[in-house]
């Protein structure tokens, strides 16, 4: 009820869409999956009445909470956030935004798209990517491109973090032995 009288308080006065999405974020759930679910179902209707001007106002802070929800690991919550991009309007705003909008849900769905345990999310996430890809094949391909530079860095700081441990180890060994040969 209340987010249907939200809704409509919206449509009569468009400016205060920006503070009220907001304040959702504010105050957005951080531990019971069922609010999150109910909070992006209220953002949803809020979203079916935003202005694209509105719109351009709490995208970043917004769609890094979508983000978020989409990396869930409880199903529902990423499922629900998926279903964004079965809404036309929604998708409309998106594409108008799309490089604001790929940027920051392209690392969580590339993850998640080779690592979700939830084969339904999956499917929905290679249905968003695809999506994407079709919107801006330009910026997807550079996006791709860029995540897995990153990956392959952040891969090799890994192994050489191994190996200095490795050599630390055996330092310490070689200095273990050389204490107890002297003793």
């Amino acid at each position: 009820q209340l987010a249907y009288c939200v809704v409509q308080f919206l449509e009569k006065d468009a400016p205060l869409t920006e503070e009220v999405i907001k304040g959702l974020l504010k105050l957005w759930p951080k531990t019971c999956s069922q609010k999150e679910v109910m909070f992006l179902g209220e953002i949803e209707e809020i979203l079916d009445v935003i202005e694209p001007t509105q719109f351009q106002k709490v995208m970043e802070p917004l769609f890094r909470q979508i983000s978020r929800c989409v990396s869930s690991p409880h199903f529902q919550v990423a499922e629900r956030a998926l279903y964004y991009w079965n809404n036309d309007y929604i998708m409309s705003l998106i594409e108008e935004n799309s490089n604001v909008v790929l940027p920051i849900m392209f690392p969580a769905l590339y993850k998640i798209s080779k690592e979700h345990w939830n084969q339904t999310i999956v499917a929905l996430v290679y249905n968003v990517l695809k999506t994407f890809m079709e919107m801006n094949g330009k910026l997807f391909d550079e996006l791709t491109a860029n995540y897995k530079a990153e990956r392959q860095k952040e891969k090799k700081k890994e192994k050489d973090r191994e190996e200095l441990w490795k050599k630390l180890e055996k330092i310490e060994f070689n200095s273990k032995n050389k204490m107890n040969n002297k003793t």
